[in-house]
């Protein structure tokens, strides 16, 4: 279980908030996995709780569980929103 913190969401115009929320999601979970951006994969339970109010208003954190595996030699991080 990971709690993410998307405060440096607010710094964007509003109209772009809930889209940079996903990217800062999909960036930390990169950086604490040790994986690249690219093999991350989010479920789309995380997608419909940050859009869930619309793109001005996502939510100040997410808690997502999100496990590592090994497919075909590459690590690929999966995760799936913890309610």
């Amino acid at each position: 279980m990971v709690t993410i913190p998307l405060r440096d969401v607010f710094a964007v115009p509003s109209y772009k908030r809930s889209k940079k929320a996903m990217s800062i999601i999909r960036q930390y979970l990169a950086k604490h996995f040790k994986v690249s951006i690219d093999e991350v994969k989010l479920d789309s339970s995380i997608n419909e709780f940050v859009w869930a109010r619309g793109q001005k208003h996502p939510p100040r954190k997410i808690r997502i569980r999100a496990a590592k595996f090994e497919e075909d030699g590459k690590s690929v991080v999966e995760a799936e929103h913890a309610v």
